[in-house]
């Protein structure tokens, strides 16, 4: 008799070696994937995910850029004179590079920052202070005076880094003058100039439309820097700077180019060693908030820059605790067991709308995987940029 199996989805970080430049990333995903189920003794199944980390594949690429080509592309696009940049995330290795190449490329900035938080979280106020000072956040435009008034210095919890000093620091380290006020209405900084750079990730869209309709002259996001390439440097035609992150004090690694080839290749590789049909995707940040420090963790444009076709769309689950308190709620043992078997069995179509389908994170299903691979490889020195995630696919029958 066949044993039931009692392990569901399984997570393992796989290592793997250094990645350089010019490395042929699909060849070394894939044999360190399978060299690892050789060694460790576990076996390779169809519709196991196999992720590696955008960082590795950005590598992999050479796609860098540097501070002077950020100044070249910002000066040739806004003018060179003042220019407004607005909804930064608090960030040095996510943003301060970014900045040092902006303000190389300016005369003035007219630094814009949200509040109480950037857009990911990273606090610079407290409502507490707001509400006892009286300002709206809604409409309020305080100056870096009232602002130090207001709320003093505020620190980040987890770095202790006062970010309006230190992004004020480095505008002018750079040779440009810098001013900063605090608003979260694009068109505040119109009062200051009508050539605008909008920092934000994932609201951009929205800021350039109010921007353009509020009558700014020149309008661009972060995405639509180092869109092509400055004086033979890495580039991201989709994204731009979004997404990147600081390597060295004057280099900055982009996100990756168009890479569905690469995990296309991954997948041929492991199905010709194997004969198994696994599903690959790059992934970068997680989609998640941390409850302490109020941070939403999601810095890049996406969870997953590409990924093969079997990880569209998002799950089709059954609730278990809701079948078993509701439509089984008088039976127990292998009856129960036997009616949820047969439910998940029968279960046709989408089932959006069904109440036994409620609080199943219809999510899709590269930012629920991409959210756990982000967590298995972390982001410090685990050495597993790659995630070998099994049993994702199965349910309670299988």
């Amino acid at each position: 008799m066949e044993k039931e199996r009692r392990v569901g989805t399984v997570s393992r970080g796989i290592r793997c070696p250094i990645i350089r430049e010019g490395d042929n990333l699909a060849e070394i995903v894939a044999n360190s994937v399978i060299e690892a189920s050789e060694i460790e003794g576990f076996p390779l199944h169809d519709r196991d995910v196999i992720a590696m980390t955008e960082s590795i594949v950005a590598r992999s690429q050479g796609n860098y850029a540097t501070v002077d080509n950020i100044a070249a592309d910002v000066k040739a696009k806004l003018g060179g004179g003042t220019i407004g940049v607005i909804f930064p995330i608090l960030s040095r290795n996510r943003f301060a590079i970014c900045l040092r190449g902006i303000a190389k490329g300016a005369k003035k900035i007219v630094l814009m920052l949200s509040y109480p938080s950037d857009e990911v979280g990273n606090s610079l106020a407290t409502y507490d202070l707001i509400d006892a000072a009286g300002i709206n956040p809604y409409s309020d435009v305080l100056t870096l005076e009232r602002y130090r008034e207001v709320f003093g210095v505020q620190k980040l919890e987890f770095t202790g880094v006062d970010y309006v000093q230190y992004y004020a620091d480095l505008i002018k380290e750079m040779g440009a003058e810098v001013e900063i006020i605090f608003a979260n209405q694009p068109k505040a900084i119109l009062d200051y100039t009508d050539c605008v750079l909008t920092c934000d990730i994932h609201t951009r869209a929205r800021t350039k439309r109010l921007l353009k309709e509020a009558g700014a002259k020149i309008v661009y996001g972060l995405d639509d820097i180092m869109t092509s390439s400055i004086d033979g440097s890495g580039y991201n035609e989709k994204y731009g700077l979004l997404g990147s992150n600081k390597s060295t004090e004057e280099t900055i690694k982009l996100f990756p180019k168009e890479c569905k080839d690469l995990v296309l290749d991954v997948q041929d590789r492991v199905l010709k060693s194997t004969g198994k049909h696994v599903e690959v995707m790059v992934y970068g940040d997680g989609a998640f908030k941390d409850p302490q420090g109020k941070i939403w963790e999601l810095a890049d444009p996406v969870v997953s820059p590409a990924f093969t076709d079997g990880l569209i769309g998002t799950p089709n689950e059954l609730k278990l605790k809701y079948l078993a308190d509701n439509d089984f709620k008088d039976l127990s043992g292998d009856a129960l067991k036997e009616a949820i078997s047969a439910s998940i069995k029968a279960k046709d179509g989408s089932l959006v709308g069904q109440m036994a389908a409620q609080g199943t994170t219809p999510r899709q299903l590269t930012d629920l995987i991409g959210s756990l691979c982000d967590l298995t490889s972390g982001s410090g020195d685990k050495g597993t940029p790659v995630v070998l995630v099994q049993g994702y696919f199965d349910n309670y029958t299988n």
